[in-house]
């Protein structure tokens, strides 16, 4: 993919993607039609009209037309494509105007002042700033969406969704964003070739450090990752400090409190990555995802963290006999928080606030949220939808460890959110996330200039802050 965990929270790779273009959106042209959004009432939509009811509750009229944009990248684009049928099957009068791009953000951002797409997937490397559609008033709310009926279950779309799902789409104390994949991060191995050596998946760095001669004497690297896009090696580094210093210690540094990155256990989470490095345990290279994923799938390295898009994304080059396996990130005994696990919902859909049909969008987004809709885009992507259950029937030996990782963590979910609440300070982190795993700064170095970055921030009166509150 081009993605997502955009987030957690970013999650995402593919909420994920969207930082590399995040911090230059503010100076492109299509900005400056952003901006033409702000203060500006949202456009009236002629489509509705229709009685509301339980099956039809946002009122969209038969005979309209809703165009609906989808990111196509690691996780393709043929579950949307199922969610058309799934859609029409209920709506026949309605016609929908589907179209797949990568190109999100040069594609439909100069749109999003005129006459926008009705439903736009805003995901990949190529996508729009949230926090600026947000604050310039883009987008439209859909608190009213949640409170809809489920598609096809009982209780609202809110019930149907899994834990953290609404407060990653929330800002500013309204829900924006429709996340409708749920990702799991973590360190992949091939279960295969550890049993045939007789390899015990480590579960702590000090387990790692020992494996990892036994790994380079087999000519394999321990360790790859895409050393091109700084918001991957940013995932495992955040989750480390989590894991290490606590939920608290992230929760702080979102929020830009003074002195966040000096907290007790972060330089310990920093340390190991710094040691990773230093000790040559990289497979050599500036390797970005997909090469660095198939380097993993080739056998050239034993681990390589990424998401659970990673076997959709590589399906057309999974070697034979390959067990794809999914475990936590590493930690240290006495960290705080060892067992929570890095996952949150992601791949996100927007309702541009001038889009002509936005009754149609919010309806086609509760067939994306079905159970039908959901349990299709698990069986496709092998990948969890972020719907209850939509994992239940699929057997898939990757989706499965996935699964199991998150069944043995506990109910907090890792999330870190200024990538999110502030596009400077993401991008700036991915360069520093770049640098440490490059070998050219600290553990130290990388946490002084972290904190001197959101200092920055912290006091630039023309930044809006946000505020995490859990």
């Amino acid at each position: 993919m081009s993605i997502t965990p955009e987030n957690p929270g970013d999650l995402n790779r593919r909420t994920l993607l969207r930082r590399a273009a995040a911090a230059g959106l503010l100076v492109t042209p299509a900005a400056g039609l952003l901006s033409a959004c702000a203060g500006s009432e949202p456009s009236k939509s002629d489509t509705g009209g229709t009685a509301k009811s339980k099956d039809n509750p946002f009122g969209v009229k038969d005979g309209s037309a809703v165009k609906v944009v989808v990111f196509n990248g690691g996780l393709g684009d043929q579950w949307a494509k199922e969610d058309k049928v799934i859609f029409n099957a209920k709506h026949p009068n309605i016609t929908v105007n589907m179209s797949s791009t990568q190109k999100i953000k040069t594609e439909e951002q100069p749109k999003m002042a005129t006459q926008p797409s009705d439903l736009v997937m805003n995901s990949g490397a190529d996508s729009m700033d949230r926090a600026t559609l947000i604050n310039e008033g883009a987008i439209e709310p859909l608190d009213d969406l949640l409170t809809a009926p489920a598609w096809d279950g009982e209780g609202t779309v809110a019930d149907s969704l899994l834990p953290g799902t609404v407060a990653d789409g929330t800002q500013n104390g309204k829900f924006y964003v429709v996340n409708i994949a749920f990702t799991v991060w973590g360190n992949w191995y091939n279960a295969a070739r550890f049993k045939q050596e007789g390899w015990e998946a480590p579960k702590t760095w000090d387990e790692f450090f020992a494996l990892a001669p036994k790994i380079k004497a087999k000519g394999m690297a321990p360790y790859v990752h895409d050393a091109v896009h700084g918001y991957y090696p940013r995932w495992a580094l955040m989750a480390s400090i989590w894991k290490s210093a606590g939920k608290q210690a992230v929760v702080d540094i979102d929020n830009l409190k003074d002195g966040a990155w000096k907290a007790d256990g972060i330089l310990k989470a920093l340390e190991p990555w710094e040691k990773l490095v230093k000790d040559k345990l990289l497979l050599p290279g500036k390797l970005d995802h997909t090469q660095s994923q198939q380097a993993f799938l080739d056998g050239k390295a034993a681990f390589i963290q990424v998401g659970t898009w990673l076997k959709n994304e590589m399906a057309a080059t999974i070697p034979p006999g390959f067990e794809m396996t999914l475990s936590d990130y590493w930690s240290h005994a006495d960290d705080k928080a060892a067992k929570d696990v890095f996952a949150s919902s992601g791949e996100g859909f927007v309702v541009p606030s001038k889009a002509p049909n936005k009754e149609a969008a919010k309806e086609f987004l509760r067939a994306i949220l079905s159970k039908a809709g959901s349990a299709k885009f698990a069986e496709l992507t092998k990948s969890l939808a972020s719907t209850k259950g939509s994992g239940d029937n699929v057997q898939d030996s990757a989706l499965s460890s996935a699964n199991t990782l998150m069944k043995n963590g506990t109910s907090d979910l890792i999330s870190v959110k200024f990538p999110d609440f502030y596009a400077d300070l993401d991008k700036e982190s991915q360069n520093l996330s770049e640098e440490l795993m490059a070998g050219r700064l600290t553990a130290q170095q990388f946490a002084d200039k972290m904190q001197a970055a959101a200092d920055k921030v912290a006091k630039d009166s023309s930044v809006k802050k946000q505020t995490r509150t859990a």
